[in-house]
């Protein structure tokens, strides 16, 4: 089953973030049996053209890949689309006009305000037409992910997750926090009473929830799963890489 309709259907789903330029590694945690795997730009030096050879590995290895933008822009989304991207990861949405733009600028018009283009997604103009149709459909087409990451966005909840084209949301858990000032402060019962407000207001909506793990924690992610959320990152390759040497390392250092 295509990973829009598992969304559509509120499956659970997990991906996972990728931040290293290399596609090998792209290639390895493809393979590694996740739902989904999300090039992430906001946060990494990945070029235009790196993300494109990332695209690619991950999609012929059989997973849809998705981008996280640097910012809500829409030339950015159409060149992300345009090389192949099933879908779009869109930071720092704060209302519903924003999520407008951004599902807007996923679709061909007379449904968005995409410009046209052959590249790889439209198999560089032989596919054009079988593209067109797919992104038109609107039980199919571009994947939107919107994140929840300001307590402006938390304010705005239910428009943004009422607009029509969002699939999913994932709460973005250090910015949030950082706008609420109170930075990194998880435990703090301001933070988890909205949390737990964003999580049922997601709900009342039947919208699918999400969240990134951050850390490579089977327990973290079990908890994650058992609160509901549906659309899961479970941590990012530089972690998984971090995590895993510093454990071969300590292990030989505990020994000795």
């Amino acid at each position: 089953m295509k990973l829009k309709q598992k969304i559509k259907n509120a499956e659970l789903t997990i991906g996972s973030w990728i931040t290293l330029g290399n596609t090998s590694v792209a290639e390895i945690m493809a393979n590694a049996g996740y739902d989904w795997l999300v090039v992430d730009l906001e946060h990494t030096t990945i070029s235009v053209e790196q993300a494109g050879e990332l695209i690619r590995t991950i999609e012929l290895s059989g997973i849809s890949s998705l981008v996280r933008l640097t910012n809500n822009d829409e030339s950015q989304i159409k060149r992300m689309l345009d090389a192949g991207a099933r879908g779009i990861v869109v930071p720092m949405v704060k209302s519903a006009s924003d999520a407008k733009y951004a599902v807007a600028a996923t679709r061909y018009p007379p449904l968005g305000n995409r410009g046209v283009g052959l590249a790889r997604a439209q198999c560089y103009g032989s596919s054009f037409k079988e593209y067109f149709s797919w992104q038109a459909d609107t039980n199919d087409g571009p994947i939107v992910v919107v994140q929840i990451e300001h307590i402006d966005a938390v304010n705005n909840l239910k428009d943004i997750l009422s607009v029509k084209g969002v699939d999913a949301f994932i709460i973005g858990p250090y910015d949030l926090s950082c706008s609420m000032g109170i930075p990194g402060e998880f435990d703090n019962p301001q933070f988890t009473d909205v949390m737990k407000n964003i999580i049922e207001t997601g709900d009342k909506l039947g919208a699918v929830s999400g969240i990134h793990v951050v850390e490579p924690d089977i327990e973290k992610l079990n908890n994650a799963i058992n609160e509901g959320y549906k659309f899961i990152a479970y941590s990012v390759d530089i972690r998984m890489l971090d995590v895993t040497a510093r454990a071969g390392i300590d292990k030989k250092r505990t020994a000795q």
